[in-house]
């Protein structure tokens, strides 16, 4: 059949020809039934009417009055339009149309004959009596019925021509029976579609019924429902029904009497719908249309034969007297509804209990069908049907659709509300967390929004997690790679792919190739053919290959998502997920680069708990300030239950509902539950198609008996324990290859075992399996795939897996290798041969190996510790050993990759013990002390790192004395005695793997060495130049330099020219070899210690930033977050930046900090955000959200307690800073003293690296210093002393970089010449100022002004001082200190009376 338009309101059909001004308004009226008893004149009647008195006193007056009744018709006549005669019927019913007072009225006679009604017989005046009865009842139903209720609309009963009559108001309309014949005939003439057909017909169906309904509610039945008793009006696109005649209406009082006749109506109700929905137009003469169920239950007319009730006239498609099924020829749905209302009280109809109970569930089941569809609702597919696949009847098979969307309309909602905000604002990530028990409908849930997705034009991306793999880390680059790899082969938007490629080039650059590895596809995308280089995992710490990871995907769905293409990542069953996806998930959420994106999670609510990871991670993010909206999945309720079943059935909801709450109440409202529970039922016979009512059926009372597990997974399993042998032995199989598989893989575990033709796809039919690209397959469901499981039993799953595994080639085993192996470690516990344990952990170092190449760290670890489990005792070492040594070397490695650091250390125990030499502990060695390094077990490390150092022939001190440092210093400085910059340069590349491997492990050294034993720290760099200074250059040599360059410009050297000469050689050659990787721990040496006593500060700006990118981009956290705190230091103190910008940016910064984990380097980033709110004169708290909502006072106090020296280090630096600029001396001096005193009780404390932060220190301590010493106060000496000393420093490191020091030390003259009331305090007051605006210092500039100013008041000069003042605050203002501003303005404020011009 066509399909059926229920979107459209209108009725699509021509309306005028259908109600035209052309056509006679008609009121019909039906043959009556002889019993009384059956038309309300028995002991149901209503109100006890006394409807023999009434008819007494009408005949007496009918008798007496003739003559005059006839002289006063005529008289009438003569005023009004005469009486038409409408209808005649054989019985004596006629009907006259005639107007009264020019109204149009109807006139119903009963007996139209006259001749016998004058004679004065017994009979005849029974005969109209009975009449009177008749009609005095008709107009007593009437006034019963509220006046809402559409029925005929008596005036009066009174007489005509001398017979009783009934006065009605003449109804505008066209009997039913009319209606369909112009229905149909229009159909014919204008090839109207039948689908339209079929609405409009739905729609004059729903009026008739709730007519019905009407009459029902006011307990009356109604008793002759038949086409020609029935008038249809239009009114707004739909229909209204008229029951025009009453006389047969029954008003009921009794309740059994009620039912047993509303059943009546309903049988007739079904024939009215039967002869509405036939679409083939039928035969016969309109007469028939007469036929219908009696007051007495009787069915006056065969269905077989009449014309409206459905009988062909074409005897081409059916024999001559063959009997018509109702609803043939129909929609199932209205089919089922029909054949349900006739009744034809078969046994089949019995077991289900299916029937309508009253009109009402009739108008219900038929507004359903007008309904508006969503794009997710099925129901108009099934109800576009006639008749059901012959498959279907066939294989007696109901069809369960895959993705049903039932009952979720407050979460849909939800996620509808996430979706738009991600799409049209996007500022920032949105996270929402869908949890459900399982088979709750999760996953189709997050289904309802792609399509309203692809209509913005957005991406989807989707993966799944499972508790069978081996490889959760893998989920997420699976999904991506999927994404990409659909991209490319559907082409979609050649611009769109174009403008993708163009932003993950210009976001990911160069970084993108790390990638390559877990996502394949990615590297077809971009279109490179870049060789991969795989060693990246040596030169890169362990530890930073998975940070560098993690920021790498960030920095792929930044580039992907954006407003034109808004990104949703979907990933379901998050209780599995691993910890490495859990923090990209932590990261993404955490990214400030990253909008337009929606991150939705599925997870099982009762598999997760407080402790659980992902509770853990969550919090995390939490705590973070991100808001997860949790939408939470529960059991659908009864209705929806009953919608589920009335789509997937075709049956109306009310026949369907004593089913579906059997089933909601056997299932708990489980959709997943309620689907596999109907396929049980459909195979065990207790749902089945019939053939003769050709509709869907079901024994309710078996149902009810049929016990059942409360477990799903339980429940299937039992399901398909009852399948035939071959399809339970192919599951079996099937369960054992994972949660996605290959047709290949599965024909090489049967083993030529028979499982049935057309396994596949008969599982696919089932809904077991869904089909995938090519020959791939995945479980609908993981519980499918856990019930499929428990057919193996638990004693021979071993067995299964270790014959599933076997018997493969080369070539299908390095394709299948994860299968495979998979399999062959859960069947381990039954190998007993130690070849063959060996041959399964040489599978694991290879399947080990490949996920450490797609960067699939933790699935690694699983791989390489079964492989070692499987060798064995101490023995494989001499059996095995390059195996064995294989196997403990990657996991090592793979160990510090995730930071499992007790495990790698107990590991590393036996290849050190059982290796043939010391080159094969090496690589043990090397993953060992950096575990140890990261454990914080630095005294371990270092010893661990000079012993094999020593074996390296590389002997180290542990101890240092005045000598050894002195004659460690004379040999460096002679090594490169005679070495000019370009010479080292030239230096050739180290190649003596040997010493490759000293450089090694002095660099884990250098690392540890720096924070926790500093006197052996130059050793090792000086030890390194050395090294490369006679073998040549490596990877790791410009950080020798660089920290070499370092010691020479530190307290302990000052030689700022050499240290910038070898600064220079550290940069170049970095640059030279290609060795990016390092550049962060570079610049943060070289920008951050050294050049700023040689360059210009603002130039090192951009190095630094460059550093934080490129740190970010290959893992190294830890410098890039320090290179961005060298950026903001020299921004802020060094080079007055202006304090807004700097405010925002440090807040982004240190969202990128709390992102990378850089907790640390956040607090002193909030330090310094303090700084900008403290000078803006914000009320904010900066320390809020990193500290725990502490005030600056609590977050010091927090720092004591706790002895992290460097943060108060930095906080009371930025306090003398402010206090000092701000006026507030007192504070200033105070802060001083603390620095003062917590420089003392450093233990180790010593100036070895001094950052542009002493620098400012210095300089500001000078200016407190020179304020307090001209106060002349006891303590003058020490403030001279302080001010002396800034003023040494200054004037050294001015000598060496005029730039950046040469104001401040002019300014700093001046204060000292101001205390000494030197006359040149003048110049040098303007020299700085000079200085400092030349040199873009604006903040000194200002600071130099308004020290200028107050000199000159002390001289007395007030006009000038108040053009200072005035030019501070210009330079306050640019550089956005609005406090410094307020404070300059108050003293202008002051000062102009005392000047001889206003300000």
């Amino acid at each position: 059949m066509d399909d059926i338009n229920f979107d459209n309101d209108l009725l699509n059909l021509d309306l005028d020809s259908l109600f035209g001004e052309d056509d006679d308004y008609h009121d019909y009226s039906y043959s009556l039934a002889a019993n009384l008893t059956d038309i309300g004149f028995g002991s149901s009647n209503a109100g006890g009417n006394d409807h023999n008195g009434d008819a007494s006193r009408l005949l007496s007056s009918l008798q007496s009055d003739t003559s005059r009744r006839s002289s006063s018709t005529s008289a009438t006549n003569n005023e009004d339009a005469p009486p038409q005669l409408v209808v005649s019927k054989l019985d004596g019913t006629c009907i006259y149309r005639s107007t009264r007072a020019g109204n149009t009225v109807g006139i119903k006679l009963l007996n139209q004959n006259v001749d016998r009604l004058n004679q004065a017989s017994e009979n005849s005046s029974q005969e109209m009596n009975l009449s009177i009865k008749k009609l005095v009842h008709e107009e007593t139903v009437f006034k019963l019925l509220p006046p809402h209720v559409r029925k005929r609309q008596v005036i009066e009963v009174s007489s005509f021509n001398g017979s009783p009559a009934l006065y009605f108001k003449w109804e505008n309309g066209i009997t039913c029976e009319e209606w369909l014949d112009k229905v149909r005939n229009q159909q014919r003439t204008k090839s109207q579609q039948k689908a339209t057909t079929l609405t409009v017909h739905l729609r004059a169906a729903i009026a008739i019924a709730k007519t019905l309904t009407q009459f029902h509610q006011s307990r009356v039945v109604y008793n002759s429902l038949t086409l020609d008793n029935i008038v249809l009006t239009p009114f707004e696109g739909d229909y209204l029904a008229t029951f025009i005649d009453l006389s047969d209406a029954a008003i009921c009082n009794d309740e059994q009497t009620f039912d047993e006749r509303k059943r009546v109506d309903l049988m007739n109700l079904g024939i009215v719908l039967n002869q509405l929905f036939r679409t083939d137009g039928g035969g016969g003469e309109s007469s028939a249309a007469n036929s219908g169920i009696s007051g007495g239950g009787e069915l006056t007319s065969s269905v077989s034969t009449d014309s409206r009730g459905g009988v062909p006239s074409n005897t081409n498609t059916r024999k001559r007297g063959k009997k018509l099924t109702p609803g043939e020829g129909i929609p199932l749905y209205l089919r089922a509804m029909v054949s349900t209302l006739i009744g034809w009280n078969n046994a089949e109809e019995n077991a289900s209990q299916m029937r309508y109970e009253s009109a009402n569930a009739v108008f219900e089941d038929l507004k359903v069908l007008t309904t508006q569809a969503t794009n997710s609702d099925r129901r108009n597919n099934f109800f576009k049907e006639t008749e059901v696949d012959h498959e279907v009847i066939i294989n007696n098979r109901l069809k369960l659709p895959k993705d049903l969307f039932y009952g979720r309309q407050v979460q849909k909602s939800m996620l509808t509300h996430l979706l738009q905000s991600a799409t049209m604002l996007g500022d920032q990530p949105l996270m929402a967390l869908i949890a459900g028990y399982p088979g709750t409908g999760k996953s189709t849930l997050v289904n309802q929004i792609k399509q309203p997705l692809a209509d913005k034009n957005g991406l989807f991306i989707e993966g799944k997690f499972d508790n069978i793999s081996a490889r959760p880390d893998k989920v997420l680059a699976s999904a991506i790679d999927a994404f990409f790899a659909d991209i490319i082969t559907s082409r979609a938007g050649e611009n769109a792919y174009m403008s993708m490629r163009w932003r993950i080039s210009d976001v990911v650059g160069s970084g993108v190739s790390c990638l390559y590895g877990s996502i394949p596809s990615l590297r077809t995308f971009m279109d490179d053919e870049t060789e991969v280089d795989r060693s990246e995992r040596r030169t890169i710490a362990g530890n930073l290959l998975d940070q560098r990871l993690k920021y790498m995907y960030c920095k792929l769905i930044s580039a992907i998502s954006c407003r034109s293409q808004p990104l949703v990542l979907v990933l379901d069953d998050l209780q599995w997920a691993d910890e490495m996806t859990l923090g990209v998930i932590r990261m993404l959420m955490t990214d400030p680069d990253i909008h337009h994106f929606l991150f939705l999670g599925c997870y099982r609510e009762n598999e997760v708990n407080e402790s659980h990871m992902l509770s853990t991670n969550l919090n995390d993010i939490r705590e973070q300030g991100i808001n997860v909206v949790t939408i939470k999945v529960g059991a659908i309720e009864k209705e929806s239950t009953n919608a589920l079943l009335s789509d997937i059935m075709c049956l109306p909801p009310n026949l369907c509902r004593p089913l579906s709450n059997t089933v909601h109440r056997k299932t708990g409202g489980i959709i997943m539950f309620i689907l596999r529970l109907l396929a049980s039922l459909n195979d065990e016979g207790l749902i089945w198609y019939s053939i003769k009512l050709r509709r869907w059926m079901f024994d309710l009372q078996k149902i009810e008996l049929k016990e059942m597990s409360e477990d799903v997974v339980k429940h299937m399993t039992e399901h398909m324990s009852r399948l035939p042998g071959q399809k339970q032995l192919g599951l079996r199989l099937c369960a054992c290859l994972g949660p996605t598989f290959d047709a290949m893989i599965l024909e090489k575990a049967r083993k030529n075992a028979d499982i049935g033709d057309n396994f596949l796809a008969s599982c696919v039919e089932d809904g077991y399996l869904l089909t995938e690209c090519g020959s791939s397959y995945k479980w609908s469901h993981d519980q499918v795939q856990q019930a499929a499981y428990g057919l193996i039993p638990l004693q021979m799953r071993e067995k299964v897996h270790l014959l599933v595994a076997y018997e493969h080639t080369p070539s299908e085993m390095e394709r299948f290798i994860f299968h495979v192996t998979d399999n062959l470690n859960n069947g381990a516990n039954l190998l007993d041969n130690l070849e063959q344990k060996r041959d399964v952990a040489e599978l694991n170092l290879r399947a080990g190996e490949k996920v450490l190449q797609q960067q699939s760290y933790h699935s690694a670890v699983r791989y390489l510790m079964t492989g070692i489990s499987l060798l064995g005792d101490d023995d494989s070492w001499e059996a095995n050993y390059r195996l064995s040594l294989s196997l403990y070397d990657a996991a090592s490695e793979a160990l510090f990759v995730v930071g499992d650091y007790p495990t790698l250390t107990a590991l590393a125990e036996k290849p050190l013990h059982y290796a043939l030499c010391f080159e094969d502990k090496l690589i043990t060695y090397s993953n060992l002390v950096r575990a140890l390094s990261s454990s914080g077990k630095n005294d371990e490390c270092i010893n661990t790192c000079v012993s094999v150092l020593s074996e390296l022939g590389e002997s180290i001190p542990t101890t240092i004395t005045q000598e050894i440092y002195v004659e460690e210093v004379a040999k460096v400085r002679e090594a490169l005695i005679g070495w000019s910059r370009l010479d080292l340069l030239s230096l050739p590349v180290m190649t003596d793997i040997k010493k490759l491997t000293t450089m090694r492990f002095l660099n884990h050294m250098l690392l540890v060495t720096y924070a926790s034993s500093p006197p052996l720290n130059p050793i090792v760099v000086f030890r390194m130049v050395r090294l490369t200074v006679a073998y040549g250059v490596c990877n790791i040599a410009p950080i020798a330099f660089s920290c070499y360059g370092g010691w020479l410009a530190s307290s302990l050297n000052e030689d700022y020219d050499a240290a910038f000469t070898i600064g220079r050689v550290a940069s170049d050659l970095m640059i030279k070899m290609g060795c990016v990787e390092i550049l962060p721990r570079v610049h943060a040496v070289v920008y951050g210690m050294i050049n700023i006593y040689k360059e210009p500060w603002q130039a090192s700006l951009c190095k630094h930033s460059e550093a934080f990118d490129v740190g970010l981009n290959h893992g190294d956290n830890e410098y890039a977050v320090s290179n961005i705190i060298f950026y903001h230091t020299l921004a802020l103190f060094g080079s007055g930046s202006n304090l807004l910008e700097s405010s925002q940016s440090l807040h982004k910064h240190i969202q990128r900090g709390v992102q990378y984990n850089q907790l640390v380097a956040v607090k002193t980033l909030s330090v310094l955000e303090q700084m900008t709110y403290d000078l803006m004169g914000l009320e904010k708290n900066a320390y809020n959200s990193n500290f725990g909502g502490l005030n600056e006072d609590a977050v010091i106090d927090f720092a004591i307690k706790n002895k992290f020296s460097n943060l108060l280090r930095v906080i009371y630096q930025k306090t003398r800073y402010v206090k000092y600029m701000c006026g507030d001396m007192d504070a200033a001096a105070k802060h001083y003293d603390l620095q003062q005193e917590l420089y003392a009780n450093c233990a180790g404390h010593a100036a070895t690296g001094r950052t542009m932060f002493f620098s400012i220190t210095t300089f500001i301590d000078g200016l407190i210093g020179l304020y307090f010493a001209r106060k002349d106060r006891d303590d003058k000496a020490k403030w001279t002393s302080v001010a002396e000393v800034a003023i040494a420093l200054m004037s050294k490191w001015a000598k060496s970089c005029s730039w950046n020091f040469a104001n401040k030390l002019s300014l700093l003259q001046a204060e000292y010449f101001f205390l000494n009331d030197d006359e040149r305090a003048y110049s040098c007051y303007k020299a700085s100022i000079k200085q400092a605006r030349e040199h873009r210092f604006n903040h000194e500039e200002g600071l130099a002004h308004e020290k200028l100013a107050t000199y000159l008041l002390h001289k007395n000069k007030h006009d000038e001082a108040l053009q200072h003042f005035q030019n501070a605050k210009k330079c306050y203002a640019i550089w956005h200190a609005t406090v410094l501003v307020q404070r300059v303005e108050n003293a202008i404020a002051v000062l102009s009376p005392m000047c001889g011009s206003s300000s």
